[in-house]
């Protein structure tokens, strides 16, 4: 049956150890046939064995690809396009492959050109933390994160099942939506808030250092995130971030107009404003 997907007989094979990928590994170690990992970094596949986080590892893919019934990209939103692009090559059994990559639309348009046996789905789990790497992999990662779904045309009921039940494994809440629409909306509520935190931690003096509390810390944590690891992410949603960051320094400007006028009820409106905005995103 289309739908019969079964994942503790599934063997996994996730490509990228990061925390992502470890953290997806250690949940779902012992809920499944096998979890395989992939990683071209030999310090993170002896870690990734040692630790058990996976049941083998491999730098090599083709190793575990033509043993695997779900494949997982979860590398930085370029690698994932290079990785897609490299599947043929490296298995002919029907399978099939997810991503957990931060944007959706680039990724999609590389999954919808791969051979019929791959049966594919876009992911991205809203999770993570600044401290990256298999050594902060974190079985309980996923847990209460929502996870999106960006299924394509050619996605059959098995592969929505398989992801569904993954997803119900790691104890996250499943949201579909196609990939524009993902796109626009983490420009605002993911990427926009990397590029303030970054503007914020290179404004603030650094003889500041010691006046430093919680408000700041919280403010500007994701600055601590490596850019790096960003930076394929906003030059992959390069308009839709551009139209955050337009609407963010509209809001500055209101700001900046009201105390270099004055106008004590301006800001305070404002502020009042943004306290029920806050109110009704986060609750």
């Amino acid at each position: 049956m289309e739908d019969g997907f079964r994942l503790q007989d599934s063997k996994i094979a996730i490509i990228g150890l990061g925390l992502m990928g470890g953290s997806l590994a250690l949940a779902l170690k012992g809920k499944c046939a096998a979890v395989y990992g992939i990683d071209p970094h030999p310090a993170t596949l002896e870690l990734a064995v040692d630790k058990k986080i996976v049941d083998s590892a491999d730098s090599d893919p083709a190793k575990f690809l033509p043993q695997a019934e779900l494949v997982i990209l979860a590398t930085p939103v370029p690698t994932i396009i290079s990785l897609i692009q490299k599947l043929p090559s490296l298995t002919n059994r029907p399978c099939i492959v997810l991503d957990l990559g931060s944007t959706k639309s680039r990724i999609m348009s590389a999954m919808d050109t791969l051979p019929a046996h791959f049966d594919v789905v876009g992911g991205h789990p809203i999770c993570g933390k600044e401290n990256l790497g298999i050594e902060n992999a974190d079985a309980l990662l996923y847990q209460n994160a929502p996870f999106v779904i960006t299924p394509l045309k050619r996605t059959t009921l098995r592969a929505r099942t398989a992801i569904k039940n993954i997803i119900t494994v790691i104890g996250a809440h499943l949201i579909e939506m196609n990939a524009e629409d993902h796109d626009r909306a983490l420009a605002f509520a993911s990427h926009l808030p990397f590029l303030v935190s970054s503007a914020l931690a290179l404004t603030v003096p650094h003889e500041n250092a010691r006046l430093i509390g919680s408000g700041f810390r919280s403010t500007a944590r994701l600055a601590g995130t490596p850019g790096s690891m960003m930076l394929g992410v906003i030059q992959s949603n390069r308009e839709n971030i551009l139209k955050a960051l337009h609407h963010y320094q509209h809001q500055l400007s209101l700001l900046e107009l009201a105390l270099l006028s004055s106008d004590e009820a301006a800001l305070e409106s404002i502020l009042s404003s943004a306290q029920s905005r806050y109110h009704g995103l986060v609750d």
